[in-house]
C-alpha cells in the first residue's frame, strides 16, 4: 500500500509525556502548549483529569486549560478515567476527551486494579456524558505489542478491546506500544488483525522508543494505510508501570521523517524543537531527541 499523503500528529507530551517526568512548574506547561500550537500542532493533549494521588504531574490541569491561548482549529484533549474526571474537564472546556483501556489482564490489573472488560465498563457513564453533550471521545489501548508481565499479546486480544472501544462510541483507537518492544514486522501483523474488526480510518499509533524501533515501526504502520500517529516532544515521558519503558517518539523525529518522505502534517520543526528546548530546560537535561540535537543553533 502507498504512504498517506497527509498524516495527522497527535501531540501527547504535556500529558502522557510530563505525567511521567518530574514535575514542572504551571507557566512551564503553559508556556508549552501554546509554543506546540505556534508550531502548527492541531491537536494537543494537553491534561489528564485523574486523582492527584497517582499522577500528582497532572494536578494542575484546570488551571493549565484555563491560562493557555485557545486558538480556533486546535483540539485541546484531556484524559478522563471515570466520569468524575469527565465532568471536571468539560469544567476546564477540554474539547475532547480520552478514556484507555489494555490489551494485557495483568497490565489492566497492576494498573487500575481491574479486569480488561470491567476497565472498560466503566468508561459507560463517560461515554454516555459526552455524547449527550456532543463531546467526542477518543480511545488508547496500551500494550499491544508486549506487556512488562506477560511478554507477548496476541494481536487476536489487541483487536477485540480496540472494537469494544470503537463500539462504545469512541470515534479513533490508539494503538500503544508501551513497554516500546514492537518491531516493523510485529506492527504490520498487528494492524492486519485489528482491521479485521474495526476500520483503518478509525486507528491511530503510539511508539515509544525503548528498544529504538520506533520510527521504523512508525513506518511500518504508514505502510498499511495508519494516517494518525501520537508523538512527544522532545521524547518526553514513559511509562511507570513498565519498567525500563523510555520516552514517546519524539515529534521531532517524527516530523524529520515525515518531511523526507513528502508527506504533509503542517508542523514547523524548528518552532517545534524550541518547544522541546524549552520544557527539557525546565526539566534540567537534553532532549530526549537526536533531530532535536543536530538542528540545535
Amino acid at each position: 500500500m502507498s504512504l498517506p499523503e497527509f498524516v495527522k500528529i497527535v501531540e501527547v507530551g504535556p500529558r502522557d509525556g510530563l505525567q511521567n517526568e518530574k514535575p514542572v512548574s504551571l507557566d512551564d506547561k503553559v508556556n508549552l502548549i501554546n509554543s506546540l500550537s505556534q508550531a502548527g500542532l492541531k491537536y494537543i493533549e494537553t491534561g489528564s483529569f485523574v486523582s492527584p494521588k497517582w499522577v500528582p504531574q497532572m494536578a494542575d490541569s484546570s488551571e493549565v486549560f484555563a491560562k493557555i491561548e485557545r486558538t480556533d482549529g486546535i483540539t485541546f484533549a484531556a484524559l478522563t478515567p471515570n466520569l468524575q474526571g469527565f465532568n471536571a474537564a468539560i469544567a476546564a472546556d477540554a474539547d475532547e476527551v480520552a478514556i484507555f483501556g489494555a490489551a494485557s489482564e495483568s497490565f489492566s490489573q497492576k494498573n487500575i486494579n481491574c479486569s480488561i472488560d470491567e476497565s472498560i465498563e466503566r468508561f459507560t457513564p463517560v461515554i454516555e456524558q459526552a455524547k449527550a453533550r456532543g463531546i467526542k471521545v477518543r480511545g488508547y489501548v496500551s500494550c499491544v505489542l508486549g506487556c512488562p508481565y506477560e511478554g507477548k499479546i496476541a494481536p487476536t486480544q489487541v483487536a477485540k478491546v480496540a472494537k469494544k472501544l470503537i463500539d462504545m462510541g469512541c470515534y479513533e483507537v490508539s494503538l500503544g506500544d508501551t513497554v516500546g518492544v514492537g518491531t516493523p514486522l510485529a506492527v504490520k501483523a498487528l494492524i492486519a488483525e485489528v482491521t479485521k474488526l474495526v476500520p483503518i480510518n478509525q486507528l491511530a499509533v503510539h511508539f515509544h522508543d525503548t528498544y529504538g524501533q520506533a520510527l521504523a515501526n512508525i513506518y511500518s504502520a504508514l505502510e498499511c494505510g495508519i494516517s494518525v500517529v501520537d508523538s512527544a516532544v522532545a521524547g518526553l515521558g514513559g511509562c511507570p508501570y513498565a519498567k525500563g519503558a523510555s520516552g514517546n517518539v519524539a515529534t521531532e523525529e517524527l516530523v524529520y521523517m515525515l518531511n523526507g518522505l513528502g508527506i504533509v502534517h503542517g508542523v514547523n520543526l524548528e518552532t517545534l524543537a524550541q518547544a522541546g528546548w524549552q520544557i527539557s530546560e525546565a526539566l534540567g537535561r537534553q532532549p530526549n531527541s537526536k533531530v532535536s540535537l543536530a538542528i540545535k543553533v
